[in-house]
């Protein structure tokens, strides 16, 4: 069993559901150009399992848990309809900006990536300053590159000319978090790896080192698992922000879902990502006055079959596919 209400599929039936895409990105983002994806067909629909390739297959194993529960047990009861959503703005050059806006009519909030290596903190001052132009709340998102130090002065500068609705991960360790949210108190902290790669996603919470909580579905295990971690989280006063781990259309329909689901939703979702493909399984899905609707994904059969992988890359996911439902069969 992989919760109390799901059973685990045999492999077989997993893998005569499976499709390997190869999803082309508009612009680089967390290091890559292509985005590859395992869709497993089930009785209740469609799954994602798309862990990063460097990720290790037990870490791997909680993607593949969310990808069969959607497709064999189907979403949460929803709350609401559509989901606020943030603009994602990758490492570009502040030139760039307003056409990557462009691609998120009605966004109130955008998630702007600083700290990219190779990069200096002036781009990213120019970057910001270009998103503070067009959008009202601007969230800085650095993936734990900075250190304490290195944070106080990139966020002091970052927040000169405005404030930050938070900075994302902009450490790499739990009390390098603490000590930055006790010296540069004026600044929310938003924990995301703390959380998602973490065996207690409640750690960095319990410690002082968190304003809020960004989710992840995958990562995570799932929908359901997005919603109890919420409702702990819920009893420290810590909010949660349902964001997408690159996914597909079939992995961002899941994160609308959860949120959608999720009893108090205060922030705008990272999932506006679809953006940054060229080409996607599905029909993309339009955004309304800064919302998504949480309607069900239908990967559209034509546009998968443009996108298969190469069979040498289909049958590395299919291995890697077996190895994790080796590893949910021991538990």
């Amino acid at each position: 069993m992989i919760d109390d209400t799901l059973p685990l599929p045999p492999l077989d039936e997993l893998r005569a559901g499976a499709a390997v895409v190869s999803l082309p990105m508009r612009v680089r983002f967390r290091g890559i150009t292509t985005r590859e994806v395992l869709l497993l067909r089930g009785p209740a629909g469609f799954g994602e399992f798309a862990p990063f390739p460097e990720y290790a297959d037990a870490e791997a194993a909680a993607w593949l848990r969310s990808a069969i529960e959607s497709a064999w047990l189907g979403p949460p009861a929803p709350v609401r309809d559509a989901v606020p959503v943030n603009a994602t703005v990758p490492a570009v050059d502040a030139a760039r900006v307003p056409e990557i806006l462009s691609r998120f009519p009605g966004a109130r909030t955008a998630k702007v990536k600083v700290a990219e290596r190779g990069q200096s903190l002036a781009e990213d001052l120019a970057r910001v300053a270009a998103v503070r132009e067009h959008v009202e709340h601007v969230r800085v998102d650095a993936n734990g590159a900075w250190t304490v130090d290195r944070a106080l002065e990139a966020l002091l500068a970052l927040t000169s000319d405005g404030p930050l609705q938070y900075a994302e991960q902009p450490c790499a360790t739990v009390p390098e978090l603490v000590e930055l949210r006790r010296r540069l108190p004026g600044v929310p902290i938003a924990a995301d790896e703390s959380i998602r790669r973490a065996e207690d996603p409640l750690r960095v919470v319990r410690a002082g080192g968190a304003d809020v909580a960004v989710v992840k579905v995958a990562p995570l295990g799932g929908m359901r698992a997005v919603l109890r971690l919420a409702g702990e989280l819920a009893e420290f006063g810590v909010p949660v922000v349902v964001s997408s781990a690159l996914d597909s259309a079939v992995g961002v329909g899941a994160g609308l879902a959860a949120a959608a689901a999720l009893p108090e939703l205060d922030h705008a979702c990272g999932l506006g990502t679809g953006g940054l493909f060229e080409a996607d399984v599905a029909e993309p899905r339009v955004m309304v006055d800064g919302a998504m609707s949480a309607s069900v994904v239908v990967p559209d059969p034509e546009r998968v079959s443009g996108l298969l992988a190469a069979p040498e890359r289909t049958q590395w996911w299919l291995a890697r596919l077996a190895r994790c439902h080796e590893l949910l069969d021991g538990c």
